[in-house]
């Protein structure tokens, strides 16, 4: 009998004292009942300065299924990028610390990598998608972000910026070294890279709940976002090589 892939869980925080404990430990539940694959919670900290550190590394020494990475420096990307390119996982993947998808959409990123999808991500723009509490300027601003990714690219993956992804850590390493992003652009840069150069694709559909104490400051990072777009657009993609198998 085959065993299942492992995987990797990374949750990228910034001054999550308060939230971190609850996360764990629903995250914990949830793998343990829900997902047969080996799996490992990385919390990767970028840069907190409140008492997430402590946090962190008492629930790596509590929990055996529990890892604490710390990085001095901030940025979604970095967190991200440094831990998916550690991991000895076979699949990487990451959330939001504040649950804001509903776990049951897990299994289907999985069961999309186990099914030969290189990446595998959550959508709140799908059809089949609910989601609930969000303001009217948010939802606005998604849509029209993710019409211009598809104008400017012929994308056809519908939500970048869902922070609810897996891929393949053969697609991570192949990818990851041409990302330049360092922060919340990094998602959008990893999937426009990854479809032009042919690594497929999945688009999950969530339930997902917004968070209205939210420390994204949504047009700051619209316009470092489009600012990022403009960049891939005149400045060209790197060649990158999809895996075989």
């Amino acid at each position: 009998m085959t065993s299942k892939p492992s995987i990797d869980i990374v949750i990228p925080v910034l001054n999550e004292e308060r939230a971190l404990p609850g996360t764990v430990a629903t995250l914990r539940e949830f793998l343990r009942d829900a997902i047969p694959n080996p799996c490992r919670i990385v919390i990767a900290d970028n840069g907190s300065d409140d008492s997430t550190p402590q946090v962190g590394r008492g629930l790596a020494e509590e929990h055996p299924d529990v890892a604490y990475l710390r990085l001095e420096q901030r940025g979604r990307g970095r967190a991200l990028r440094r831990a998916w390119l550690e991991s000895q996982a076979d699949l990487v993947s990451y959330m939001d610390v504040d649950l804001s998808t509903d776990l049951s959409a897990f299994q289907p990123l999985v069961q999309a990598l186990e099914d030969g999808y290189d990446l595998a991500i959550g959508s709140r723009l799908a059809k089949e998608s609910t989601v609930r509490l969000r303001s009217l300027k948010r939802e606005v601003i998604s849509r029209s972000y993710n019409l211009l990714i598809e104008a400017m690219f012929f994308t056809r993956f519908s939500d970048a910026q869902c922070g609810f992804k897996a891929m393949t850590s053969a697609a991570a390493r192949a990818l990851l070294p041409h990302v330049q992003d360092q922060g919340w652009f990094f998602d959008t840069e990893l999937l426009i890279l990854a479809e032009k150069r042919g690594f497929r694709i999945m688009d999950v559909p969530v339930t997902w709940t917004d968070d209205p104490d939210t420390r994204v400051k949504v047009v700051r990072t619209a316009l470092d976002d489009l600012k990022g777009l403009l960049r891939l657009r005149f400045g060209g993609l790197p060649r990158v090589e999809r895996p075989s198998g």
